[in-house]
């Protein structure tokens, strides 16, 4: 996805700065002013019809956001694929929203303002860097997909223009399970929250919700371990494919799954520690440390550059 800049003449670089996470079901947005001050605030969007109904319900929440009159950069998050003629090629929450101009679209609701949009998981990578104090890391969030992104001198990599850091999206085994994007073995179809769930259900014999996956885990349940195990193998092996070509000082594992399962974490740190090869060990894996908000505070961090 690329991250166009407009940056009309006269901005003011001590202005606020407003950054917006664009979500299938949510929109949150964070403002920092000049002075310190933040404000910050969330609605729930409605029943997907058409991006303009999309776009109008945005305007009004923006309308009633006492903040907005001071900022003068906005950064987005967007979970949208954007092609470089700023235009949505594909958003399977709000299909509607394909061949929507976004460029245009969110210069019209910020006149006056630069404004910068890129992908959710590379800014949410952006932002872990920044709290890490580590300006090569690599981040990954499992959850219902998995996303992520790459920062390398403090830069988000590939860049603007360049698209996203489609991590999701590595192919691991050429053999693996159907995804979504209708190729086979791509990461997300082995490891996402979903797809973890559908093999321990499989090895069980029986549906597994999340709850029942955690305390199988717990127990130490040879479906449970088995199907957490192959998630795990299948993470390490694209950390160590991702390692070997730009040497990232440490990964950050994220997202609502790794969160909810501490024992990813430890079984992905062992699978890395087979991996390791004479004189290239594989980086250090450590948790997230903004779960949630790291998107967003992304998005902050791209208004400020601006």
């Amino acid at each position: 996805m690329s991250a166009p800049r407009d940056r009309p003449p006269g901005a003011a670089p001590g202005a606020g700065r407003l950054g917006i996470d664009v979500g299938g079901t949510k929109v949150a947005l964070r403002a920092e002013s000049a002075d310190g001050r933040i404000e910050e605030s969330s609605f729930v969007w409605g029943p997907h019809r058409d991006a303009d109904r999309d776009l109008a319900a945005l305007a009004a929440h923006l309308a009633a956001f006492p903040a907005l009159s001071d900022v003068r950069a906005v950064g987005v998050a967007m979970p949208a694929t954007v092609g470089p003629d700023e235009r949505v090629t594909a958003w399977p929450s709000r299909p509607a929203w394909a061949g929507l101009a976004l460029g245009p679209a969110l210069r019209a609701l910020f006149p006056g303002a630069a404004v910068a949009w890129a992908d959710d998981g590379d800014l949410g990578a952006l932002a872990e860097a920044d709290a890490a104090d580590c300006p090569d890391l690599l981040y990954l969030g499992v959850g219902t997909g998995i996303g992520g992104g790459l920062v390398l001198g403090g830069a988000l990599c590939p860049g603007p223009g360049r698209g996203s850091f489609e991590i999701g999206h590595l192919v691991i085994d050429q053999d693996g399970p159907a995804c979504v994007c209708g190729r086979r073995g791509c990461l997300q179809a082995t490891a996402s929250g979903p797809a973890t769930l559908a093999h321990a259900a499989v090895l069980r014999g029986a549906p597994v919700t999340f709850d029942a996956l955690r305390a199988g885990v717990r127990d130490r349940l040879p479906w449970a371990v088995a199907a957490l195990d192959r998630t795990a193998r299948a993470l390490a092996t694209a950390i160590t494919g991702v390692g070997e070509l730009v040497h990232p000082e440490r990964v950050l594992l994220g997202g609502g799954f790794a969160a909810g399962v501490p024992d990813l974490l430890v079984t992905v740190t062992a699978h890395l520690t087979t991996l390791a090869r004479p004189g290239h060990p594989t980086p250090p894996v450590g948790p997230a440390r903004l779960g949630a908000l790291s998107s967003l505070r992304g998005a902050v961090l791209l208004a400020h550059r601006l």
